[in-house]
């Protein structure tokens, strides 16, 4: 009974563990940016707030709009600006990753087909402890109003 009573507790810890990640952050004004005919490729751009006690990491992205998603960011390189692929967005404690344009990103690569404006796509953030979660982003023409002056560095 005692082992029955420590499988049951491990199942339990385990399944927390793997809630926990998508269950603390919240995704706040996400849009996809509507990309110019022709174009194989656009950008994911949203807060990522994390109210939770652990860092939180976003590790990779899948979408049914395109082949292939990549977590971005922008580097100045000797004067100028290039995207470089990185391999986590860390959503600090109790903080936030602020993904916009001429920053960090979500970059949606070889689209399946042209996006129109108003469509939503979804995507599914996948963190470092094995937990995800879903989002419905909708296609819009320009940054959102509601997105906060706050969040722009340009």
């Amino acid at each position: 009974m005692k082992r029955l009573s420590l499988l049951i507790a491990a199942l339990g810890l385990s399944s927390a563990v793997l809630a926990g990640s998508a269950d603390d952050v919240a995704v706040v004004d996400p849009y996809i940016r509507l990309a110019p005919p022709n174009a194989t490729a656009t950008a994911a751009f949203m807060v990522l707030k994390n109210k939770g006690a652990n860092e939180a990491k976003l590790v990779k992205v899948a979408n049914p709009a395109s082949k292939l998603s990549e977590l971005h960011t922008h580097l100045n390189d000797n004067g100028v600006m290039r995207m470089r692929q990185i391999p986590e967005i860390v959503i600090p404690v109790r903080g936030e990753a602020v993904l916009q344009p001429s920053g960090l990103h979500i970059m949606l690569i070889n689209m399946q087909a042209p996006l129109s404006e108003g469509q939503v796509v979804p995507l599914t953030l996948g963190f470092a402890d094995g937990s995800s979660k879903s989002v419905e982003v909708k296609v819009t023409k320009a940054m959102p109003a509601a997105m906060p002056m706050s969040h722009m560095h340009h």
